[in-house]
């Protein structure tokens, strides 16, 4: 069986891995454009990383222009087979504290504008959400967080919401009163493309705050969210090394290395060369050999 290639996506004060051996930098400008960085990969134990700043080298750019497409299809490029994300958000549960993680097991996407899917008109394909996140993979990132010195819950519904502005105390509210754990603005549509792109995806969630829901506080401001973030990257770092080292030297195969299979349904006649060969990366061993009968 083949080894492991984890992509990294870091978020917030994440902006590069440590003790990377063999490191090397990819550089990608592909069918969608460009991903958010250069892609910096290398080694630790017998683990390839592939490491991807979400909002590029100093935090340039913000969460409704982040180009979720090329990223995650420069890191399938890459040779990714599976992907860890790793973002900065807000709590909406008293139990949740500034520093927690919260390994994210459900979304609730609030974003507008971002475009959700690799596929479209001439290629249609219907992946499942219902279990957006791939447990094999949130198992070995809590393990990481609890032994990286963390205070780790397993479980919880992130918010997506499009900023770049937080949260009015309705909305906040509001999303407490869905039962969500957690709020950011990041982890939509990236989680859907992952899926799409058949790479098991799992999401660390560091709270930095309270967001804003909380009686007689002041509201969330970049200055407290950035002295709980340093805390955060340092204890994250420590989190990837030990995933890195933990992870078995083979990789089993996960039901989602095949998911499209199962998803793609326009038929072989009808489907656009032109967004088949954009495609190729994305969904190149589907396409190949897919001829599935259709769902309406």
């Amino acid at each position: 069986m083949a080894g492991w290639t984890l992509g990294v996506i870091g978020g917030s004060g994440l902006y590069d891995l440590e003790g990377l051996e063999d490191r090397e930098t990819l550089r990608f400008d592909g069918p969608f454009g460009e991903p958010s960085g250069d892609l910096v990969t290398g080694r630790i134990g017998t683990t390839r990383l592939v490491f991807l700043p979400r909002h590029g080298p100093g935090h340039r750019i913000p969460p409704g222009e982040i180009n979720a497409r090329a990223n995650i299809d420069a890191l399938k490029r890459a040779g990714c087979t599976d992907v860890l994300s790793l973002s900065a958000v807000g709590s909406l549960r008293e139990d949740l504290s500034p520093g927690t993680f919260v390994i994210v097991d459900q979304y609730i996407d609030r974003t507008v504008g971002r475009v959700p899917s690799f596929f479209g008109a001439g290629l249609v394909a219907h992946v499942s959400m219902a279990d957006p996140v791939c447990p094999r993979m949130a198992g070995f990132a809590a393990r990481a967080a609890r032994e990286a010195g963390a205070r780790v819950v397993e479980g919880g519904t992130y918010l997506a919401m499009e900023g770049p502005q937080f949260s009015s105390r309705a909305e906040s509210e509001l999303y407490r009163s869905w039962g969500c754990a957690v709020v950011g603005m990041t982890n939509m549509p990236e989680a859907r493309l992952a899926r799409e792109a058949e790479l098991p995806y799992a999401s660390v969630a560091m709270v930095t705050d309270y967001d804003c829901w909380r009686a007689g506080e002041e509201a969330v401001e970049v200055g407290q969210i950035l002295a709980v973030l340093q805390a955060n990257a340092a204890i994250a770092r420590g989190l990837i090394r030990r995933l890195a080292l933990a992870l078995p030297t083979s990789r089993d195969a996960s039901p989602i290395d095949t998911c499209l299979d199962a998803a793609i349904i326009t038929a072989p006649e009808a489907r656009d060369p032109a967004l088949m060969s954009t495609l190729d990366a994305v969904a190149g061993r589907a396409l190949r050999g897919n001829d599935h009968g259709q769902r309406d």
